[in-house]
Parts: C-alpha cells; structure tokens; sequence
C-alpha cells in the first residue's frame, strides 16, 4: 500500500464586519495608534458585535466557503475539528453546532482546546486520522471570538484581540505533498502569566468573579513575549533543519499573529527576509486559534504547488510548535 500524505485542499475564512481601528480604541481606553503599532503592530480587528452570535456563527461561515470553493459533497465529510477557546456553550461542542447547521450526516466532530496554537494542533491531529486510511475528507477550523473575553478598558490587552474563522480541507494524497512534519510541544509553567481566573471548575463564576472583572484575558506580557520569541524561533529553526529548510528554499512563513515584534524575531531567527513572512496583524489582530488558518486565507492567491511553507505559533498553556506543509495546489480564486 502507497503512503498517504494528509495534503490541504481548500481554504475558507470569515471576519465579521465591524472593524474597531486604533482611533476608535483610544476613545475607550487610555491608548493611542502609536503606542499600539510600535508595541504590538495593530493597526485595526474585526468585532462580531450581533447580540446572539457566538464562535459557532463565524465558524459555519468560514466551512461554508471552503465547502463551496472545494465543491465538497456534505455527506462526504467524515471529521470535523474545531479548535477554539471561546466556544458557543462549555457543552455542547461548537463543531456539533457547525454539523447540525451545515448538514454534516456523517462526520464525528469535536472541539480542541490549544489556545493560540489550536490550529497547529488541529492539523496535526487531522493529518493523523487522514493517514490512517480511515477518513478521506477532514474540515478543521480555527475561530475565536476573543472580544467575549477582552476587558476593553484594559489597555494592555485589549488593543491586541480581534474576532474571526478561517478553515481548512484536509484529505488524503501519494504524492510527496501535505502536512509532512511537526514539532508539537506544551509546558504547564505558562499558567500563572496567561489565563482567564474564573470561569471554570476551580473558581466558577459568582457575584464576586463577575465585580472582580476574572472573566477577562489576564496576561503578564512581558513574560509571555520572552517565552515566544525564543519558543516558536527555536521549534521553527528545528523543524526546519530536520527536512533541509533554509533561507534558500523555505518560501514562506506563517507565524501566529500576536504580535509584529515577534514575527520580526522568528524571521531574523530563520535568516528570512520579511517578504517571506506570511502577516495580516495590521488588519485582524490576534484572533488566537484562527490567526494562522487567516492568514493563508488572506494570502492564498500567492501559494503555488510545492511551496514549502512553516507554520508556527505560541500560546497559553504554554503551547506552542511548528509544522511543515508543501503545499499541494495553484489556488484559482
């Protein structure tokens, strides 16, 4: 039997429509677009403002477009992963919801929680069910409606996030293309300087979680810069070094979008000149989970078969990996 590579086939992605910018942000928070560009490189994030809409809404939109742009038959899918921290309900799952709105008959489906590196997470575990033989048609999905948790008078964080979905196809291929290598790795010690205090088993919530604002993102950015930069430059230059990448062949470069100083560090970290650096932060912000699946959204038109392409990314947990992709088409939209 020939090996089977686990390739992406189609790319689908939604934002929603109200975009808060910079200026709009320093009228509700002692902050400015300087401050902001220089520090994080945001320059505005979509907001899904619609009373009733949760992850689950940007989700089925986002597989919605990747199902008609790959022209997949809805009985055909057979998995659906959904990697998210801001899912609809603690139960059940957003991607039960996504299967109930979008007919999905025949697929298991089921939520990932990785934080930021949710999606590396959900490639890596799809890749593994496709190259198992068993399930021939994968949709894995990253979205986060992180604006549910922000705390917009908290200027340290709330310039950061913004709210989107994007989503790939995942099936299965002989050629010598798809999801090829990754490095996945998780280190309890990140707890105390990135989490949300309240919310679950240990403190659910009350009247004293709710006055004391422990529903929000609490992060000590510092730290979690620190460990970011050397994290995802470290597992990107190792996965790279074990198939042969270099400055020479490596063409692009899809690192999670939390912040351009960052991106900047995995760059120089790689030899890369910053043309190779897959980036939209300036647009979206970070939308934890769906950052990386967006920005292949955003940039689709450039891949071509046979671009090697490193996707890294770093979050709570701490989580963080690298995975290597060659990509396996000419994109025609």
């Amino acid at each position: 039997m020939e090996k089977l590579n686990a390739v992406i086939t189609g790319v689908g992605g939604y934002v929603p429509e109200y975009v808060l910018n910079n200026e709009e942000l320093s009228k509700m928070v002692d902050t400015n677009d300087e401050w902001i560009m220089t520090r994080i490189g945001v320059k505005e994030r979509r907001i899904l403002r619609e009373e009733g809409l949760g992850t689950s809404y940007m989700s089925r939109k986002a597989a919605r477009e990747l199902m008609r742009k790959t022209k997949a038959n809805p009985d055909d899918i057979d998995l659906v992963i959904v990697a998210t921290s801001t899912p609809d309900y603690h139960f059940p799952s957003v991607a039960s919801i996504i299967c109930d709105k979008l007919g999905l008959k025949n697929a298991f489906a089921y939520d990932l929680q990785a934080a930021c590196s949710g999606f590396l997470y959900a490639m890596e575990t799809a890749a593994n069910f496709i190259r198992s033989g068993r399930y021939k048609k994968a949709i894995i999905i990253g979205a986060d409606k992180m604006s549910a948790m922000v705390d917009y008078t908290d200027r340290a964080t709330c310039p950061i996030f913004g709210d989107g979905a994007a989503a790939f196809m995942i099936e299965p291929s002989t050629e010598e293309l798809g999801i090829l290598d990754g490095i996945l790795r998780t280190d309890g010690k990140g707890l105390p300087f990135l989490h949300m205090k309240a919310g679950g088993s240990v403190c659910p919530p009350s009247y004293f979680t709710i006055d004391n604002k422990m529903h929000y993102i609490y992060q000590e950015g510092k730290t979690v810069f620190r460990y970011a930069v050397s994290n995802m430059s470290d597992v990107s230059a190792e996965v790279a070094q074990r198939n042969g990448l270099d400055k020479s062949n490596i063409n692009w470069v899809v690192p999670h979008q939390a912040n351009l100083r960052i991106i900047d560090a995995v760059a120089r970290r790689l030899e890369l000149p910053s043309e190779k650096m897959l980036v939209n932060i300036e647009n979206y912000g970070n939308t934890s989970a769906a950052s990386l699946p967006l920005c292949i959204w955003d940039n689709e038109k450039k891949l071509k078969k046979g671009d090697n392409i490193i996707f890294t990314a770093f979050g709570a947990g701490f989580t963080w990996g690298a995975i290597y992709v060659k990509w396996a088409y000419d994109s025609n939209e």
